[in-house]
């Protein structure tokens, strides 16, 4: 976090769920460190609650207005701040609260002044309708990479019609995007990783994904960047895509991918990164931005 705030990176995405309150604590940790005037914005989430005596258990999708309320203090007791930029609600309510009652105690935190301003991830554009219809979405944190596009068919073009940010998660697909995966790095997984699982590192989509990420390599290497740079900068070519969420276990992690900031993608290289997804049969969804 250090390492991508020195390099001009001007906000941090988190979530209570993440190491279950730690990753917010250790956020808070490099707030605490920074003078005011370097301080990123803070971004984090609701939605998840899990069972401290059992935390390897699946956290269970609850946006019930009273446990919004109780989230809230607790992220921003975590993170030491008086007021989180954005909070947004992690997954929808699998629970039967109502879409409504989930996005009026969202509201309400913004009225009290305890939260600047809230989106909503994981959300499909039915779910974004009935949220807007309260009062407007400031930002939507889909799935979105070169291998998972459908959040470009609907919600990002949603989004930019109605003024709604769009921060995509995962635009390195979870590390198949970057130039060292490769197919032995699932078996050298930990047991618990949900990768070994996902079906996008099984055969056959992991042989197709890893095609695609070799056939990006000599247009990277044109560019100067790397494969993980040039994968995240075409996540924001997308007209509406605000920004990207990338992460980084080393200060030497940040360096690969903080290239993709400045690197803007001009429309023969569109063209030639949608020839090589449609060559290479990876993922799903539309391949290009409009022109």
């Amino acid at each position: 976090m250090r390492r991508a705030v020195s390099l001009g990176v001007n906000w941090i995405d988190t979530a209570a769920v993440y190491g279950l309150g730690h990753s917010e604590e250790l956020v808070g940790q490099v707030l605490r460190e920074l003078p005011g005037r370097e301080r990123p914005y803070v971004f984090t989430k609701c939605g998840l609650q899990w069972d401290p005596q059992h935390p390897m258990v699946q956290a269970r999708r609850s946006l019930h207005p009273d446990l919004i309320a109780r989230e809230c203090e607790d992220s921003l007791r975590r993170l030491g701040v008086e007021r989180l930029d954005l909070f947004q609600c992690h997954w929808p309510d699998a629970g039967g609260v109502a879409t409504e009652d989930s996005w009026a105690a969202m509201v309400k935190l913004v009225e009290q002044g305890k939260v600047r301003a809230i989106g909503v991830s994981n959300f499909r554009v039915p779910l974004l309708e009935r949220c807007a219809s309260l009062r407007s979405v400031d930002s939507l944190q889909p799935p979105f990479s070169l291998i998972q596009r459908a959040a470009a068919a609907e919600e990002i073009p949603w989004c930019a019609a109605h003024g709604t940010g769009v921060i995509v998660y995962s635009p390195m697909q979870s590390g198949l995007l970057t130039d060292r995966f490769t197919a032995e790095s699932v078996a050298a997984m930990a047991a618990d990783d949900w990768r070994r699982r996902g079906s996008e590192f099984q055969p056959p989509r992991l042989h197709a994904n890893l095609a695609l990420r070799d056939a990006l390599r000599p247009l990277a290497a044109r560019l100067g960047v790397s494969v993980a740079a040039l994968a995240v900068a075409w996540t924001l070519s997308w007209p509406g895509v605000t920004g990207a969420i990338v992460g980084a276990r080393s200060p030497e992690q940040v360096d690969g991918w903080i290239g993709s900031a400045d690197l803007a993608l001009h429309a023969d290289e569109l063209d030639a990164i949608a020839a090589l997804v449609a060559g290479t049969g990876a993922g799903k969804g539309p391949t290009r931005p409009p022109s």
